[in-house]
């Protein structure tokens, strides 16, 4: 999506305006925990320390931030043609059910390997038909793609929890899930990439799924700043009027852009369903598909800052997890409270210094322009 106010270098557009909204939420949020009586030093201590202190520490923190980079890449597509897929949550949702069907059928019989390409498959099928409707809707009714795909949440919901009493329970099992994946259904930690590094992962669930997560986004960068689709797709994000003049299908670029964003929320499924519980249940996406708004917004819809933005959110779950551990008065709501505050100045007031900022580099401009006409002289 282009981007309002006068044009700033790129370090200033996707390093110095984050990072200014990142502080001023931190320091936003040490006044919310001095107000209830604690230090912010000591809990900014405390989440920095428990998110990258120990092998464990790192492994919880990443194995967030892997559902964190879907569902930025997932928002972060759309964004690039215009639209505002809030209907991530859900498509990840759904893109479960394609998980857990390969992994129940298959995972007696079949190797980890095997089941993981058809987990692949499943879940960027379920999630991309899931999207394919609000798609449909906005390309050939006219129907907002925000409203529709909000309703989609809900819907998901309510599917997931009939397919999991109905369908996915066990016979005479009272709890809404399926049975314990064999073998074949259980993605292998990654311990081994962290002991590069000399730490131990311990019990935390990072998982191969994070390496997936990282080719998802080099093919989204590929796909959209290397492919004539991607080209389209920017396109349209600039203006459909352009679109229509150069001959490039607005309907078809809806649909396509929609369904790519559609499977990359139902890839969110793998990493909680095949790296963690090993079984499918209720709320196993457990927000990340809303957090992965804040996540594109952040990260300024690339791949790159989308991933760098995943390794902070994946921190404000793992260290926040922490603080409510050692300072009994900040409870696990403040810890939302927290990064709610992150969310909101990293997306609906990401643009708050923006003016500033362009008016100090347009007031740095004009006074080199006059010092080198100065000199000139």
């Amino acid at each position: 999506m282009s981007a309002p106010f006068a044009k700033l270098p790129a370090w200033a557009e996707y390093g110095l305006i984050p990072l200014v909204n990142l502080v001023v939420a931190f320091l936003v949020a040490g006044l919310v925990v001095l107000f209830v009586g604690e230090s912010p030093f000591k809990a900014a201590y405390l989440m920095v320390s428990g998110a990258f202190g120990s092998g464990e520490g790192i492994g919880y923190t990443l194995f967030y931030a892997t559902n964190f980079i879907f569902a930025g890449l997932a928002v972060a597509v759309a964004f690039h043609a215009g639209l505002f897929n809030i209907g991530v949550e859900g498509q990840a949702y759904i893109g479960g059910i394609g998980v857990a069907v390969a992994c129940l059928t298959f995972d007696q019989t079949l190797p980890w390997y095997v089941v993981f390409v058809l987990t692949i498959i499943g879940s960027m099928l379920c999630g991309a038909l899931w999207a394919l409707i609000p798609a449909w809707l906005q390309a050939y009714r006219g129907s907002h793609i925000v409203i529709t795909t909000i309703m989609f949440n809900y819907i998901a919901s309510s599917l997931m929890l009939w397919m999991l009493i109905n369908v996915f329970k066990p016979l005479g099992s009272m709890a809404p899930q399926s049975r314990t994946f064999g073998p074949g259904g259980q993605l292998p930690k990654l311990d081994w990439l962290l002991a590069i590094f000399g730490l131990d992962n311990r019990n935390a669930p990072f998982n191969l799924s994070f390496l997936l997560a990282l080719l998802a986004a080099f093919l989204v960068w590929v796909f959209i700043w290397r492919t004539r689709r991607g080209y389209e797709l920017r396109t349209l994000g600039f203006s459909a009027g352009a679109t229509r003049y150069a001959g490039i299908s607005e309907k078809r670029t809806i649909m396509m852009t929609m369904l790519i964003s559609g499977a990359l929320a139902g890839l969110l499924a793998i990493n909680s369903i095949m790296g963690d519980q090993h079984r499918i249940q209720q709320d196993f996406v457990s927000g990340a598909g809303f957090v992965g708004i804040a996540v594109a917004l952040m990260g300024r819809s690339h791949p790159l800052g989308i991933i760098l933005a995943s390794i902070l959110f994946g921190m404000l779950y793992q260290g926040g997890a922490e603080i409510a551990f050692d300072m009994p008065n900040i409870s696990r709501d403040m810890i939302v409270v927290i990064q709610g505050l992150v969310i909101l100045f990293a997306g609906a007031l990401e643009h708050m210094f923006r003016p500033a900022i362009t008016s100090a580099f347009a007031r740095l401009r004009t006074r080199q322009v006059t010092t080198s006409s100065a000199s000139g002289i």
